[in-house]
C-alpha cells in the first residue's frame, strides 16, 4: 500500500491537508458506512489539535455521529470506543516520531475487544486517497468532548488488570516524553502506593513531544534514577502504546527482556516475537522449551500471530507488549505488570533482568528515500552485498536483518553477534556500501 505502512498511516504533519483528510474520511465512511458512531483522539503534537478537527468537520459533513476524547494514549482510545459503545476509533498520532510528523491509526470492533482497521478498511482509504474527488464540507459544530470520561473509564481498567497490590516500598521515575500518557502520567502508580518522580509530562499540544525524552531517547530518565537513587525508571513512546525500563544501575531494559520477565512469571508456555527479537532471548525459549512464534516486524504481526495461534503474550524490542486479554500493545499498563512483579517477588528489576544474557546487537540507519526502499528489494548488486554480509556474520554465529521501515524514510541494519565490536564495525561498513548502491 502506498499509505499505510506497519501502524497506520504516517508522514509530514503538513501532508494532513484538509482535502487529504476529507478524503481518506470519505474511503474510510465508504467502508465503515454512514451510520457508524466514531471516537477521535490522539497525541499532544500540534498538528494534532487542528487534525482532529479536520476529520471532525469531514465526519460531520457526511452526516456521521462522533465524539472526541482529545488526548489520550492509543491503548486508552482503543478501549474506550468498544466500551463506550462506538464501532470505530480514529487516533491523531505518529507514535515516536517528532512533532513535525503525524499520522492516523483507525480501529474497528472486535469479537471481544477493538483491533486495528482490516485490510478490507485500509484498501478503501488508499483507494479514495489514490483518486480524490472534490468533497463538501459544512460548517463544523462544536465536537462532543467526552475526555474525562475515557481518561476516568481507562485508569479503572489499568486498576482492574493489576489487582489488589502494593507498591509502596518502590521509588519510581516516569518520562512521559511530554506526549499522550501525560494525561494519565503517575496516578495509578501512586494509587498503590508508589513514589513517583516525573518528568517531561506536558499534555498541551506543541512541539515538545519526543523531544529527547521518552523511550527513543532515555538520558534524562538514566540521570533522573541514578540523581534520585530511584529502583528504576519507566519510559514511554509519545502515542504511549509502549514503554522501555531503567534499572538501577542504568541498564536500559528492552521489550524482549519484559516479555521474559513477565512469561516467566505468569508462567507461559508460548510467546510470539518479531525477526528483531535479540538473540540471547532466542537461544533462552528454546533452553526453556517455551514455543516461539517470529512474525515480521509490526504490533500488528505480533498481534495476528497471537489470536491465530493461542498465545498470550508477545511484542517487539522496541517495547510495543501485548499482554494477555489484551489487543494491542499498551505502555503503562506494561509498566504496571512489571511494577506487580517487582513487588511480589521482592526482586529488583535488574535482577529481574538478568533470566538470559543478551547478545550483542547493533541497529545503525540509513536515509532512504521510497524509491530507495524499493531499490533494498529489486537490485541484485543489493541481494549479493547483504548475502556475502550474512555469510560473514554466520560463521560468527551471527546474523543480519536488512529491512525498510514502515514508519520512517530509513533502512535499518541491525547485526547480531559475539563480538559487539566487530558487528558495530561491520554495520557502519554495510551502511556505507548500501549509500552508494541505493
Amino acid at each position: 500500500m502506498k499509505y499505510f505502512g506497519t501502524d497506520g498511516i504516517r508522514q509530514s504533519a503538513e501532508k494532513f491537508t484538509a482535502d487529504f483528510l476529507a478524503n481518506l474520511v470519505k474511503g474510510f465512511i465508504e467502508y465503515a458506512g454512514e451510520n457508524a458512531k466514531v471516537l477521535i483522539g490522539g497525541d499532544t503534537r500540534e498538528s494534532t489539535e487542528w487534525i482532529i478537527q479536520d476529520i471532525g468537520q469531514a465526519l460531520e459533513s457526511f452526516g456521521v455521529e462522533y465524539a472526541s476524547v482529545s488526548v489520550l494514549p492509543t491503548p486508552a482510545i482503543n478501549y474506550c470506543f468498544y466500551q463506550m459503545g462506538f464501532d470505530y476509533a480514529i487516533d491523531v498520532t505518529a507514535s515516536h516520531n517528532p512533532y513535525t510528523d503525524n499520522g492516523i491509526k483507525l480501529f474497528e470492533r472486535g469479537d471481544n475487544a477493538g483491533m486495528k482497521l482490516s485490510e478490507k478498511g485500509c484498501a478503501c482509504i488508499e483507494e479514495s486517497l489514490e483518486n480524490p474527488k472534490p468533497c463538501t464540507l459544512i460548517a463544523p459544530s462544536l465536537i462532543d468532548d467526552i475526555h474525562r470520561e475515557a481518561v476516568s473509564l481507562y485508569c479503572q481498567h489499568l486498576r482492574d488488570y493489576i489487582g489488589e497490590s502494593d507498591f509502596s516500598r518502590l521509588k519510581i521515575g516516569m518520562d512521559c516524553a511530554n506526549g499522550a500518557t501525560s494525561v494519565i502520567n503517575k496516578t495509578v502508580f501512586e494509587e498503590f502506593g508508589a513514589t513517583v518522580e516525573l518528568i517531561n509530562a506536558d499534555a498541551s499540544y506543541g512541539t515538545i513531544i519526543n523531544a529527547d525524552c521518552g523511550s527513543t531517547h532515555l538520558d534524562q530518565l538514566k540521570n533522573l534514577v541514578a540523581e534520585k537513587k530511584l529502583d528504576f525508571g519507566i519510559a514511554f513512546d509519545g502515542d504511549g502504546d509502549r514503554c522501555l525500563m531503567i534499572d538501577h544501575t542504568g541498564a536500559e531494559i528492552d521489550g524482549d527482556q519484559i516479555i521474559a520477565i513477565l512469561s516467566n512469571y505468569l508462567k507461559l508456555d508460548k510467546i510470539a516475537v518479531t525477526v528483531m527479537a535479540n538473540q540471547g532471548l532466542l537461544n533462552w525459549v528454546k533452553e526453556a522449551r517455551i514455543i516461539t512464534e517470529i512474525t515480521a516486524v509490526g504490533d500488528s504481526n505480533v498481534a495476528e500471530a497471537m489470536r491465530t495461534k493461542q498465545i498470550k503474550i508477545g511484542g517487539e524490542q522496541s517495547g510495543h507488549i501485548i499482554l494477555p486479554g489484551e489487543p494491542t500493545g499498551d505502555g503503562m499498563l506494561t509498566a504496571l505488570m512489571v511494577t506487580k512483579v517487582i513487588s511480589q517477588t521482592n526482586q529488583t528489576l535488574h535482577e529481574l533482568a538478568q533470566i538470559y544474557r543478551r547478545s550483542p546487537q547493533v541497529i545503525v540507519n540509513l536515509d532512504a528515500a521510497p524509491e530507495q526502499k524499493v531499490s533494498l528489494k529489486t537490485k541484485p548488486e543489493v541481494k549479493q552485498l547483504l548475502l556475502d554480509y550474512s555469510k560473514t556474520l554466520e560463521k560468527e554465529n551471527g546474523r543480519l536483518l536488512v529491512r525498510p521501515s514502515g514508519t520512517e524514510p530509513l533502512v535499518r541494519i541491525t547485526m547480531w553477534g559475539n563480538d559487539e565490536t566487530m558487528i558495530t564495525d561491520l554495520a557502519k561498513e554495510l551502511k556505507n556500501k548500501l549509500e552508494v548502491l541505493l
